[in-house]
């Protein structure tokens, strides 16, 4: 009997056993920190009660069908929760929301204490303020080493309030037009 491999599937295995790379960790956070991302806060409610998290792994995915990846870290207890429902909301954070941004990214606290936010037609948290959301789907979850890559097919969204998005550049909160570094030889 033959067993056909695919080529992901031959990389995976090479990976694994012969060919992972040393990569130290803190040059590769340093080397990713290049990119800019911008904040947004995943959001779900489970048995009436709203729950979320700070995620900077968001990105589209595709446009047909309406697609988006969001990157939980394996360690996150709320993810879990949000994954029971089957659903989640991303809120997109605007410039002038580094404090949600913070209070959303502890642990073992009540992350809606203070922070307004409506009901989306998915019955998901949207944070107030906030300059865009999607209600999505969880349509596929795949392994990705020290994350989960979350497939999430868009139901609903909107745009929100009028403003610059919050990003993060290099290790800390920026916004457009910031210029950190610039000129610096690497």
């Amino acid at each position: 009997m033959t067993t056909v491999t695919t080529a992901a599937e031959a990389l995976a295995a090479s990976v694994e056993t012969q060919h992972r790379p040393h990569v130290p960790q803190h040059r590769y956070r340093e080397i990713l920190g290049q990119f800019c991302t911008g904040i947004t806060v995943i959001s779900g409610c489970l048995d009436g009660r709203p729950v979320g998290f700070t995620c900077q792994s968001f990105s589209a995915l595709s446009l047909d069908p309406p697609l988006v990846l969001v990157c939980p870290q394996r360690s996150s207890t709320t993810w879990p929760l949000i994954r029971r429902t089957g659903r989640f909301t991303v809120s997109v954070l605007g410039a002038d929301q580094r404090d949600v941004s913070n209070a959303f990214a502890r642990s073992g606290t009540d992350k809606f204490d203070g922070v307004g936010w409506s009901v989306s037609p998915a019955g998901n948290p949207v944070i107030d303020g906030s300059i865009a959301w999607l209600d999505c789907w969880v349509l596929n979850e795949v392994d990705g080493g020290d994350h989960e890559i979350v497939v999430g097919l868009v139901e609903n969204l909107e745009r929100g309030a009028d403003s610059a998005p919050l990003l993060f550049h290099q290790g800390q909160y920026a916004q457009p037009g910031d210029r950190q570094g610039a000129g610096e030889d690497r």
